[in-house]
Protein backbone atom coordinates (compact mmCIF):
# COMPACT_ATOMS: atom_id res chain seq x y z
CA UNK A 1 0.00 0.00 0.00
CA UNK A 2 1.33 3.41 -0.95
CA UNK A 3 1.68 5.92 1.83
CA UNK A 4 -0.34 9.12 1.70
CA UNK A 5 1.74 12.19 0.96
CA UNK A 6 0.28 15.29 2.63
CA UNK A 7 0.99 17.85 -0.11
CA UNK A 8 3.10 18.75 -3.14
CA UNK A 9 5.74 20.60 -1.11
CA UNK A 10 7.80 17.45 -0.57
CA UNK A 11 8.52 17.17 -4.32
CA UNK A 12 11.37 18.57 -6.36
CA UNK A 13 11.17 19.14 -10.09
CA UNK A 14 13.74 20.20 -12.65
CA UNK A 15 13.68 23.71 -14.02
CA UNK A 16 13.95 23.98 -17.79
CA UNK A 17 17.71 24.62 -17.36
CA UNK A 18 18.12 21.39 -15.35
CA UNK A 19 18.44 22.97 -11.89
CA UNK A 20 16.41 21.48 -9.05
CA UNK A 21 13.30 23.39 -7.98
CA UNK A 22 11.65 22.40 -4.70
CA UNK A 23 7.91 22.90 -4.94
CA UNK A 24 8.05 24.23 -1.39
CA UNK A 25 9.09 27.49 -3.10
CA UNK A 26 5.39 27.80 -4.04
CA UNK A 27 4.12 27.32 -0.49
CA UNK A 28 0.96 29.31 0.36
CA UNK A 29 0.08 29.84 -3.30
CA UNK A 30 -2.89 28.57 -5.27
CA UNK A 31 -1.44 26.59 -8.18
CA UNK A 32 -2.70 25.41 -11.53
CA UNK A 33 -0.49 22.49 -12.62
CA UNK A 34 -0.73 21.65 -16.33
CA UNK A 35 0.99 19.09 -18.55
CA UNK A 36 1.83 20.77 -21.85
CA UNK A 37 3.06 19.99 -25.38
CA UNK A 38 4.14 22.19 -28.28
CA UNK A 39 2.53 20.20 -31.12
CA UNK A 40 -0.93 19.45 -29.72
CA UNK A 41 -4.35 20.66 -30.80
CA UNK A 42 -4.63 22.12 -27.29
CA UNK A 43 -1.30 24.03 -27.54
CA UNK A 44 -3.14 27.38 -28.00
CA UNK A 45 -4.11 26.93 -24.33
CA UNK A 46 -0.57 28.11 -23.50
CA UNK A 47 -1.64 31.62 -24.50
CA UNK A 48 -4.90 31.24 -22.58
CA UNK A 49 -2.99 30.08 -19.50
CA UNK A 50 -0.86 33.22 -19.67
CA UNK A 51 -4.02 35.31 -20.11
CA UNK A 52 -5.49 33.62 -17.04
CA UNK A 53 -2.35 34.43 -15.05
CA UNK A 54 -2.58 38.09 -16.12
CA UNK A 55 -6.34 38.31 -15.57
CA UNK A 56 -6.20 36.92 -12.04
CA UNK A 57 -3.04 38.94 -11.40
CA UNK A 58 -2.67 37.86 -7.78
CA UNK A 59 0.71 37.36 -6.07
CA UNK A 60 -0.58 34.14 -4.49
CA UNK A 61 -1.56 32.47 -7.78
CA UNK A 62 0.83 30.66 -10.09
CA UNK A 63 0.66 28.34 -13.07
CA UNK A 64 3.22 25.55 -13.39
CA UNK A 65 3.74 24.00 -16.83
CA UNK A 66 5.15 20.50 -17.24
CA UNK A 67 5.96 19.54 -20.84
CA UNK A 68 5.47 15.88 -21.69
CA UNK A 69 5.90 13.69 -24.74
CA UNK A 70 3.55 11.03 -23.34
CA UNK A 71 0.62 11.70 -25.66
CA UNK A 72 1.10 11.29 -29.40
CA UNK A 73 4.79 12.30 -29.17
CA UNK A 74 3.57 15.91 -29.32
CA UNK A 75 6.50 17.41 -27.42
CA UNK A 76 9.60 16.88 -29.58
CA UNK A 77 11.44 19.86 -28.07
CA UNK A 78 13.78 19.73 -25.09
CA UNK A 79 15.14 22.10 -22.48
CA UNK A 80 15.47 25.74 -23.39
CA UNK A 81 13.89 25.11 -26.81
CA UNK A 82 10.62 24.44 -24.97
CA UNK A 83 10.90 27.68 -23.00
CA UNK A 84 11.73 29.64 -26.15
CA UNK A 85 8.77 28.13 -28.02
CA UNK A 86 6.37 28.92 -25.16
CA UNK A 87 7.56 32.50 -24.76
CA UNK A 88 7.93 33.48 -28.43
CA UNK A 89 4.83 31.76 -29.78
CA UNK A 90 2.45 32.11 -26.83
CA UNK A 91 3.84 34.86 -24.58
CA UNK A 92 4.29 32.47 -21.65
CA UNK A 93 5.84 34.05 -18.55
CA UNK A 94 4.75 31.46 -15.95
CA UNK A 95 7.25 28.73 -14.94
CA UNK A 96 7.68 25.93 -17.47
CA UNK A 97 9.72 23.03 -16.15
CA UNK A 98 11.82 20.32 -17.77
CA UNK A 99 10.02 17.62 -19.74
CA UNK A 100 8.66 14.79 -17.59
CA UNK A 101 6.51 11.68 -17.88
CA UNK A 102 2.99 12.08 -16.50
CA UNK A 103 1.88 8.45 -16.87
CA UNK A 104 3.26 4.96 -17.20
CA UNK A 105 6.12 3.10 -15.58
CA UNK A 106 8.40 6.14 -15.34
CA UNK A 107 5.78 8.65 -14.18
CA UNK A 108 7.26 11.60 -12.29
CA UNK A 109 6.57 11.35 -8.52
CA UNK A 110 4.64 14.66 -8.62
CA UNK A 111 2.23 13.28 -11.20
CA UNK A 112 1.99 9.97 -9.35
CA UNK A 113 0.82 12.01 -6.35
CA UNK A 114 -1.59 14.15 -8.37
CA UNK A 115 -3.20 11.20 -10.14
CA UNK A 116 -3.47 8.70 -7.27
CA UNK A 117 -6.10 9.10 -4.54
CA UNK A 118 -4.13 6.73 -2.29
CA UNK A 119 -1.37 9.33 -2.21
CA UNK A 120 -3.25 12.64 -2.33
CA UNK A 121 -6.33 11.44 -0.36
CA UNK A 122 -8.66 13.52 -2.57
CA UNK A 123 -9.00 12.42 -6.19
CA UNK A 124 -7.91 9.89 -8.78
CA UNK A 125 -7.45 11.56 -12.15
CA UNK A 126 -4.73 10.45 -14.51
CA UNK A 127 -4.00 12.73 -17.46
CA UNK A 128 -5.52 11.24 -20.59
CA UNK A 129 -3.98 13.85 -22.88
CA UNK A 130 -1.99 17.07 -22.89
CA UNK A 131 -3.31 20.09 -20.96
CA UNK A 132 -4.90 18.17 -18.09
CA UNK A 133 -5.16 20.68 -15.24
CA UNK A 134 -4.86 20.22 -11.48
CA UNK A 135 -5.74 22.91 -8.93
CA UNK A 136 -3.75 22.97 -5.70
CA UNK A 137 -4.73 25.01 -2.63
CA UNK A 138 -2.36 27.07 -0.46
CA UNK A 139 -1.71 24.05 1.75
CA UNK A 140 -0.31 22.20 -1.26
CA UNK A 141 -3.31 19.87 -1.43
CA UNK A 142 -5.01 18.73 -4.61
CA UNK A 143 -8.56 20.11 -4.67
CA UNK A 144 -9.79 19.69 -8.25
CA UNK A 145 -8.88 18.84 -11.84
CA UNK A 146 -10.05 19.70 -15.33
CA UNK A 147 -9.79 17.70 -18.53
CA UNK A 148 -7.92 19.18 -21.52
CA UNK A 149 -11.07 20.40 -23.25
CA UNK A 150 -11.79 22.71 -20.30
CA UNK A 151 -10.28 26.01 -21.38
CA UNK A 152 -8.11 27.90 -18.90
CA UNK A 153 -10.31 30.99 -19.25
CA UNK A 154 -13.53 29.08 -18.55
CA UNK A 155 -15.67 30.46 -15.75
CA UNK A 156 -15.40 27.27 -13.68
CA UNK A 157 -11.59 27.40 -13.65
CA UNK A 158 -11.53 31.12 -12.80
CA UNK A 159 -14.20 30.75 -10.10
CA UNK A 160 -12.38 27.87 -8.43
CA UNK A 161 -9.08 29.77 -8.36
CA UNK A 162 -10.76 32.92 -7.00
CA UNK A 163 -12.61 30.87 -4.39
CA UNK A 164 -9.34 29.36 -3.17
CA UNK A 165 -7.60 32.73 -3.13
CA UNK A 166 -10.46 34.34 -1.17
CA UNK A 167 -10.94 31.41 1.20
CA UNK A 168 -7.35 31.34 2.28
CA UNK A 169 -6.91 35.11 2.45
CA UNK A 170 -9.24 35.21 5.45
CA UNK A 171 -7.22 32.73 7.53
Amino acid sequence: MQERIPNIYSFKVKKINGDDQPLSAFRNKVLLVVNTASECGFTPQLKELQQLREEINHPDFEILGFPTNDFGKQEPLNGLDIATFCEINHGVKFPVFDKIMVRGEFIHPLYQFLSDKKQNSKLSSKPRWNFHKYIINRKGELVDFYFPFTKPLSSKVKKKIQQLLNENANK
